[in-house]
C-alpha cells in the first residue's frame, strides 16, 4: 500500500453522478479517497452513511470525498440511489487504481484466502501527493475521524440503524392515520345518508297530503 509522500497514481474512473473522475482533473485541490469492500453490505453501507450525513462539512472546506470499490457504475448508482448517497462513488471493476494503491489484497475468512478490496482511505493534497493514510478503517465514525484530521468538528449523524427505523416507522404511522380516518369518513357518509332518507320520506309524505286536499273538494261535490 502507498504510503505518505507518494504521488497519487493517474486514475481515470466513471462515477455515480456521471462524470468522468481523473487524477489530473483533480489536482489543485485537496481530496479523500475512500476505498471500501463491497457495495450495499452492513460495514460499508454504514461507512458509506457516515460520510453523507458529514459531507456539509466537507463541502464547507472543499473537500470532495469519494468512495471507490470494484463494484460496476451500475451497482454504484443503485447504492448511491438507495441510501441518498451526496457523494461520488467511482467504478474500479478492472482494479487499476486499486491495484496501484496496494488495497487490492489477500484477505482470510472462515479458513479460506480470497482477493478483495481493502477499507484504507487516503487524504491527497494539491499536489497529487498522499498526505493522510488509514490503512485499516473501522466504519463506525471514520467520517468524523477523516474531518477531524482535517480540522473540521463533525455534524451530528443519522445512523444506518435509525435512518432505517425511520422508513419502517412512516408506512406504519401513514397507515394508523388512514384507520383512523376511516370511520369518521364512514360515520359521515352513514350520516349523509340518513339525511338523504329522511328527506326523501319527508318529500313523500308532503306530496301524499297535498294529493290528499286537492281530491276532497272533488268528493264534496259529487255528493
Amino acid at each position: 500500500m502507498l504510503d505518505v509522500g507518494a504521488s497519487i497514481p493517474d486514475f481515470s474512473l466513471k462515477a455515480s453522478d456521471g462524470r468522468v473522475v481523473t487524477a489530473e482533473g483533480l489536482r489543485g485541490q485537496r481530496y479523500v479517497l475512500y476505498f471500501y469492500p463491497k457495495d450495499d453490505t452492513p460495514g460499508c453501507t454504514k461507512e458509506a452513511c457516515g460520510f453523507r450525513d458529514q459531507m456539509p462539512r466537507f463541502d464547507g472546506i472543499r473537500v470532495p470525498v469519494f468512495g471507490v470499490s470494484a463494484d460496476t457504475d451500475a451497482s454504484h448508482q443503485k447504492f448511491a440511489a438507495k441510501y441518498q448517497l451526496n457523494f461520488p462513488l467511482l467504478a474500479d471493476p478492472e482494479l487499476t487504481l486499486l491495484k496501484a494503491l496496494g488495497v487490492w489484497v489477500q484477505k482470510s475468512m472462515y479458513g479460506k484466502t480470497y482477493m478483495g478490496v481493502a477499507r484504507a482511505t487516503f487524504v491527497v493534497d494539491a499536489e497529487g501527493r498522499i498526505e493522510k493514510v488509514w490503512a485499516k478503517v473501522s466504519p463506525e465514525g471514520h467520517a468524523e475521524e477523516v474531518l477531524a484530521y482535517l480540522g473540521v468538528k463533525a455534524g451530528p449523524a443519522k445512523t444506518v440503524e435509525k435512518q432505517a427505523a425511520s422508513a419502517k416507522k412512516a408506512p406504519a404511522k401513514k397507515a394508523a392515520s388512514a384507520r383512523k380516518a376511516a370511520p369518521a369518513k364512514t360515520a359521515a357518509a352513514a350520516k349523509k345518508a340518513t339525511a338523504k332518507k329522511a328527506a326523501a320520506a319527508g318529500k313523500t309524505a308532503a306530496t301524499k297530503k297535498a294529493s290528499v286536499k286537492k281530491a276532497a273538494p272533488a268528493s264534496k261535490a259529487r255528493r
